[in-house]
Order: C-alpha cells, then sequence, then structure tokens
C-alpha cells in the first residue's frame, strides 16, 4: 500500500533543476518506497543501486567505471552513508556533466552527519528530508489519537497488532544502537547509548542538562553532547532551542529535547494504548512534542522554531520566525477548554506578535481575543499554517 508523501511532487521538480537529489531520513521512514515511486515519473531510464546489498556493493567496487557507463540513465544510490567515497567521484561525475536529474542519493542521517555530502557536492544537490507520516498525509486513514499513539513511521502506522508494533520498535532502536550509529562514526558502549536514549524519552519536553544526564550514566558531559549530537542528526530526538529577545528578563538559554517520533517516545515509556496515556505523566509533554513535530514536518526550512521561557516562569511552548520577524507564537495545550496562564500573557506580550495560537486535540476554532485563537491541531494545519 503506498500513500503519498507531501514531498513527492517537490522531489520531481528539483531533480529538473539539480544534477543530484539527496533524501535523508531515519530508517524504515519509505525512502526506498517513495524513490521507486518516483521512479514511474522520471522522464528518463533510472537504476536503482542498494548499498545494504552485497551484489550491489559489489558492482560499486569498481564505481567510477561503472556510472560512467550509466552515464544516460538517473541512478538511484540507496544507504549512501555506507560509501561515503563516492562523493568526490559524484562530484567530478557531474562537473564533466552537468545536467539535471543524474543521481538521487538516499540516506539515513542528516546530511551534516554524513559530512562528504556537503563538502564535496555543495551548489550540486538540493537535499529534501522525509520524516515519518505527517497527520496531514494520513487524516484520512486514521484518527488523530491513532496517529498520536503509535508513531508515523509507516509499519507500525499501517499494523493493527500492539505485540507487532511494540517488537518493532523494540527491534528498532536495537538497529540504531548497535549498527546504525557506530557506521555513521558514534562509538561508544552500547549499553550506555541506550541508557541515554531512554533518559531523553523521560526528560521530553523539559530543558536539557547536558550535567545531569553525564553523571547518571556515568559519561563525561563533552561525551554526552556527542551522543545527543548524533541522534539529533539520526533523527531520534530534537533539541528546541531558546528564543531570544532584547530584554532585561532573565532568560532560559538551553534547549528543550523531544523524541521526535511519538510512537518511539511511548514505547520507551511503556505506553500503548490511549487508556494507559491518558494515565501517565508523559501525556501533557507527548501532546506538546507531537504538535511541535506536526508542524516542523509542514513547514520549509526557511522557518526556524523556538521556545520561549524566562526564569519567573513566563513562557510560549512554540515561536516560528521567519527571517528576522516572528510569524506566530503558539501555546500548546491538552484541555477541551483551555485558557492562557499569566505566564503566557506575559510572554506574548514582550515578544509582541500579533498572530497567536492555542493548540488542542479537538477544539473548536475561535478567538479568545484579538490577537490569539484557539483551534485544534488538524485546523491549524489546514487553516493557519505559514507559508
Amino acid at each position: 500500500m503506498y500513500l503519498p508523501r507531501k514531498i513527492e511532487k517537490e522531489a520531481l521538480h528539483l531533480l529538473k533543476f539539480f544534477p543530484v537529489l539527496g533524501i535523508t531520513g531515519p530508517r524504515q521512514v519509505g525512502k526506498t518506497t517513495l524513490v521507486k515511486q518516483l521512479q514511474k515519473q522520471l522522464q528518463k531510464e533510472s537504476l536503482y543501486i542498494d548499498l545494504e546489498s552485497t551484489e550491489d556493493a559489489a558492482i560499486m567496487e569498481e564505481a567510477e567505471l561503472f556510472l560512467k557507463e550509466q552515464e544516460r540513465k538517473c541512478i538511484i544510490i540507496d544507504e549512501i552513508q555506507r560509501k561515503r567515497s563516492l562523493f568526490p567521484l559524484l562530484r567530478s561525475l557531474v562537473d564533466k556533466n552537468r545536467k539535471p536529474g543524474r543521481f538521487i542519493i538516499l540516506g539515513s542521517a542528516s546530511p551534516d552527519l554524513i559530512r562528504d555530502s556537503s563538502e564535496s557536492l555543495a551548489g550540486r544537490i538540493a537535499y529534501l528530508n522525509l520524516m515519518p507520516f505527517n497527520y496531514s498525509e494520513v487524516k484520512d486513514i486514521k484518527t488523530l489519537n491513532g496517529h498520536w499513539l503509535n508513531g508515523g513511521f509507516p509499519d507500525p502506522f499501517l499494523a493493527d497488532e500492539k505485540y507487532f508494533i511494540n517488537k518493532w520498535y523494540e527491534n528498532f532502536i536495537k538497529t540504531y544502537i548497535e549498527r546504525d550509529l557506530p557506521l555513521l562514526g558514534l562509538q561508544t558502549d552500547p549499553v550506555k547509548l541506550e541508557k541515554i536514549i531512554r533518559m531523553a524519552a523521560s526528560l521530553h519536553g523539559q530543558i536539557l542538562n547536558y550535567s545531569t544526564i553525564a553523571k547518571l550514566v556515568d559519561f563525561s558531559v563533552p561525551s554526552v553532547k556527542k551522543i545527543i549530537n548524533f541522534l539529533e542528526h539520526a533523527y531520534i530526538l530534537t533539541a528546541l532551542p531558546p528564543y531570544f529577545v532584547n530584554t532585561k528578563k532573565r532568560l532560559v538559554k538551553s534547549p528543550k529535547v523531544y523524541i521526535r517520533d511519538s510512537g518511539i517516545l511511548h514505547y520507551l515509556s511503556n505506553v500503548n494504548n490511549m487508556q494507559k496515556l491518558a494515565g501517565n505523566a508523559i501525556l501533557g509533554v507527548s501532546w506538546e512534542g507531537y504538535v511541535i513535530e506536526q508542524i516542523r514536518n509542514s513547514l520549509d526550512s526557511q522557518f526556524r522554531l523556538s521556545y520561549y521561557r524566562t526564569q519567573d516562569q513566563s513562557e510560549i511552548d512554540l515561536i516560528i520566525e521567519k527571517g528576522a520577524e516572528v510569524i506566530s507564537c503558539i501555546e500548546i495545550k491538552y484541555s477541551s477548554n483551555p485558557t492562557l496562564t499569566k505566564g503566557n500573557q506575559l510572554a506574548l506580550k514582550t515578544i509582541g506578535c500579533k498572530r497567536n495560537y492555542i493548540i488542542t486535540p479537538d477544539s473548536k476554532d475561535y478567538p479568545i481575543n484579538s490577537f490569539v485563537r484557539v483551534c485544534s491541531l488538524p485546523e491549524y494545519l489546514v487553516k493557519y499554517l505559514p507559508y
């Protein structure tokens, strides 16, 4: 079953201009499925190479000779991080024949982590990021609660069997720890690495304190920072930066940490149904992280996300900026009758944005004053998302 992805049309459009298209995202998110769908729509012959396949990897041992012979085709190279030495070769081949749509490369880490791509293909490559299903992509086949509970990775999202979903996430985390992160250059104790991942889940939606984590797992602070950085670039978690504004108030200057996919968060928190989630202490912060991730994956790269908090507890959960302008401020509440706290009101007054929202699971769409509107997440994604 193929579900259309939001980036599909943009990918086809970019292939008309750039010699190389890079599609990155976590493992098992559907990159291969997407690219095989793109193959059907390309206006030229294409060839798919999977570097996890022994046969395909052997073909690429003489990569230069092979790729020169396939010059007329669009060459798709999956799991490019397994052979980073290809990047200088791709640059050389592109510079000799700079036609658009020559290569599509797929990688299970951010371009910053696959370092050679950003260095060797600068000016020749366009990147797109494929993340787990956004709710707007699947709203017609599953409820909001179903998507929130099980996350957006295709296999667990489409499954109805709780045992399978739990096992899928168990093996997903195990594979990342034991194989994928070491392949990307993170050499560390897998037991301690799993502790850090589980600790990040317990800190979901809270201020990131490297020293606290370091003490609990008996690592140095620099080591913990390195691991958190790897996990962020491997799309497991995200560190939401603080928003800075010219004010005399003492601002919180550390990022907040979130597990990116709600299904991973709930697996790590031993939550496998809505009843357990409703009675769990993570309910509010789980909803907060879920909303932030749905918004993040619906915006393009020109927007910046942050949060605002001062030492006297003035705060806003999410700020969306474009250039030097604050586009909107968002407070996220798991409530059917939400209100702004005094701290929220002080923050909005300090920031001075006129387009502000309180996002809930299922509230009606209505204004509570001239510059703050309450709405559900589906309403926000359809009607109020900035473009």
